[in-house]
Parts: C-alpha cells; structure tokens; sequence
C-alpha cells in the first residue's frame, strides 16, 4: 500500500530531532509555538503524522485544562472570601488574549478582572495568586506597602511570585506590574 503524501508542517511548529531519541515523540507549547520532539529516524510522512498526532493531543489536553470565565469569577469570590474579606465582590473576571506584557488587570472603578490566557497553561495555585493579586487592587490601585500586605495574606504568593519570575525570564520578558 503507497503512503500518502505528507502533510505540510504549520509554521508555529518547530521540530527538533534527536539521534538520541529512539522511540518516543513528545510535544509541548512554548508560548504561541509548539515544540515537537521525536527520533532522527523518522521519514517526512511518519513526521507529519506525528506532528498531527501531537497536535490533537495539544488541544485536547488545552481544552480539558480551561477554565470558563464563570469558574474563573466563581474562583476569584472563593479566594476573596478566603484570604480578603474586605474586598467587594468583582463585577466581572474574564481571560483574555491581548494581555502580552501582564499577567493580569482590574479596574477599580468597574470592578472588572482581566487575566491574560497565557495563565491558563500554568499551575493553579499561580492563577489563584494572580486572582488575589487583582483582587487587591479593588482596595488598593497601586502597589503600595498596604496593596502588598493583603496580596502577601495567600499562602503561595512569594512561590507564585518566583515561579512567574522565572516564566518571564524563559521567554525573556521584562516584569511589568500585574
């Protein structure tokens, strides 16, 4: 039976083969790329296979992970009453995709919530932290000793706070406030 031709590659994939690598293809996103990892062996047909493969199973896994924006307000009134009680309530929470250079936003006057989607990959405990971050602004609009003593009041905010460090630092980002 003659193989199908293979398939172009999309241009957001970079693939690095290993003569190292026998048997196993992984993949994973970095940033807006994914980065296919396979054995050197492979023919052009098996790649394109593989990367279609690992592509679905991306996107499957992408789409388990996501959070609704209604989860995501549910979960930021949980940690509000949780950690700042004195904080009112957010009118709104929401993910967003034009967030390059933040992790997150709010509008104190709206009392809206914005978090970038690139979270949405990480750790829950950096969502929750972010979530708190913002939540404090709806006192606090600047970064002030006051704003930092109730961001400080979550559990895992100085590991959040170096774990977001070191993603900024891998995608040689600079640190803009949240």
């Amino acid at each position: 039976m003659a193989e199908s031709p293979p398939r172009s590659i999309p241009p957001y994939v970079d693939i690095r083969r290993s003569k190292r690598r026998k048997r196993t293809v992984s993949a994973y996103r970095d940033g807006e790329r994914v980065v296919v990892l396979m054995p050197d062996r492979l023919s052009a047909a098996e790649e394109a296979r593989w990367v279609e493969t690992m592509l679905q199973r991306l996107e499957k896994q992408r789409s388990r992970s996501r959070v609704s924006d209604e989860k995501l307000l549910a979960r930021a009134h949980e940690l509000a009453c949780r950690h700042l009680p004195e904080v009112p309530e957010p009118a709104s929470v929401r993910w967003v995709s034009n967030q390059n250079r933040r992790w997150g936003s709010c509008t104190p006057a709206d009392r809206s919530i914005r978090l970038s989607d690139r979270l949405q990959s990480m750790p829950a405990w950096v969502v929750d932290y972010v979530l708190v971050h913002e939540l404090a602004h709806l006192v606090e609009p600047s970064h002030n000793a006051a704003f930092w003593n109730l961001v400080h009041r979550f559990p895992k905010s100085e590991r959040a706070e170096g774990y977001l460090e070191g993603v900024s630092a891998a995608a040689n980002l600079t640190l803009d406030d949240f």
